[in-house]
């Protein structure tokens, strides 16, 4: 089968372990991992799967661009806007897994197909790919006023990169509550638990309707069948209870569990971006497939 060459920025724990879903891919084939530490695990495992490896960041790929066709970035915010610059006349696509929020936002389960054509997509946060879909369903059959979500993840799946853009995941969350999922107004936590054994990522949803009067079935259904949709490409993403209906309030609990391809299978924070860039970037070579025929 035809498949797209792809590149990495980034060799940190995100980057090593979406080039181990990439490898799983029918239309993606990884050529390039781009990093500015040539003893980091990333660089490393490129190697020696036989991928070209950068060690000089941007600057080294721009010498060789023609190694990929679709980049993902799974740096920082603060450089995805220097990657982006740098990359914005090479007509690649660019795929952000950082909050820098460049590009639209996008979540697979709910506006994949309207975002293809875009230069630069934004993944939005972990918290975001895992909150967001419910939010919408909700959204689709009553008036959400409100979504507050908070997000649990292990304290030891939070990385330098993370802990680094905490302020730019509540921002950038929030805003994407409103914008994709439909709510009226958005609020993102996100805490750090430092239980041993770490625990996987469980995320709350209270979604607050404009009117009591809702169709409770019918929200059920919604939101069971996004549940479903978005454990296509990430399998262990579960709801945790059937939604619990409180006057105006839903409240909906799930759960993240990781595929453990690179990092630890209670990193199911780590894998849905993994996972949900890896359907991007699958979907868009399809469409440039489907383009060409």
């Amino acid at each position: 089968m035809k498949k797209l060459k792809v590149g990495i920025i980034g060799s940190g724990n995100i980057g090593t372990d979406l080039m181990m879903k990439i490898h799983r891919s029918d239309v993606l084939e990884m050529s390039v991992m781009i990093g500015i530490d040539k003893e980091s695990e990333g660089l490393k495992k490129a190697r020696m799967h036989g991928h070209h490896v950068i060690e000089n960041g941007m600057d080294g790929f721009l010498e060789k661009s023609e190694l990929a066709d679709i980049l993902f970035d799974a740096t920082s915010a603060k450089a995805h806007v220097f990657h982006c610059e740098a990359l914005k006349k090479m007509n690649k696509k660019l795929i952000d897994l950082t909050p820098a929020a460049i590009g639209p936002f996008i979540v697979p389960s709910v506006n994949l197909k309207e975002n293809l054509n875009e230069a630069v997509v934004n993944m939005i946060t972990c918290g975001g790919q895992a909150t967001i879909p419910i939010v919408h369903a909700i959204s689709q059959v009553a008036q959400v006023e409100y979504a507050e979500i908070i997000a649990t993840i292990s304290s030891k799946s939070a990385g330098p990169g993370t802990r680094a853009n905490i302020d730019e995941f509540t921002q950038t969350t929030a805003r994407a509550l409103e914008q994709v999922g439909g709510a009226k107004k958005g609020k993102a936590i996100i805490l750090l638990n430092p239980a041993e054994p770490p625990l996987i990522m469980r995320d709350t949803i209270h979604c607050l309707l404009q009117s009591d009067s809702f169709d409770v079935e019918e929200i059920t259904t919604s939101v069971n069948k996004m549940a479903e949709k978005v454990s296509e490409y990430v399998p262990g993403y579960r709801l945790k209870t059937e939604p619990i209906f409180d006057g105006k309030q839903i409240t909906v609990l799930l759960e993240v569990k990781g595929l453990g391809d690179f990092l630890p299978v209670y990193a199911g924070n780590l894998d849905i971006m993994t996972a949900s860039a890896v359907k991007v970037g699958e979907e868009i070579a399809k469409s440039q497939f489907e383009h060409y025929v």
